[in-house]
């Protein structure tokens, strides 16, 4: 079992930068792919950002390539999101997830472990 807890969110000026963090209680999750996703009110969770076991392999929705980068910190059990460029179609409550594969995937029915998620606002 593994809980996720994310932070970094907040109210943003568009073209600001947020750094979201996810913090797993695992002690090692290396061997645990790890993705982003967000959702927006009225609308189904979407896939943002997938990140390997070992970080070699990442993936991004075409909405954020090139503006957000996925990244870990296995030693400190931690995943990053750095967050570039917003926009306030960028606003939504971003959710941590974590499968035990080491294989990333953009597909959520394949996550086992959610967190509670953070809420990214991001102003005109």
């Amino acid at each position: 079992q593994v809980q996720l807890v994310e932070s970094g969110g907040g109210l943003v000026q568009a073209g600001g930068s947020l750094r979201l963090s996810c913090a797993a209680s695992r002690r090692t999750i290396s061997s645990y792919a790890m993705g982003w996703f967000r959702q927006a009110p009225g609308k189904e969770r979407e896939f943002v950002a997938a990140i390997s076991g070992s970080g070699i392999t990442t993936y991004y929705a075409d909405s954020v390539k090139g503006r957000f980068t996925i990244s870990r910190d296995n030693a400190k059990n931690t995943v990053y999101l750095q967050m570039n460029s917003l926009k306030p179609e960028d606003t939504a409550v971003y959710y941590c997830a974590g499968r035990h594969i080491t294989i990333a995937t953009k597909e959520i029915p394949n996550y086992n472990y959610w967190g509670q998620g953070t809420q990214v606002t991001v102003s005109s």
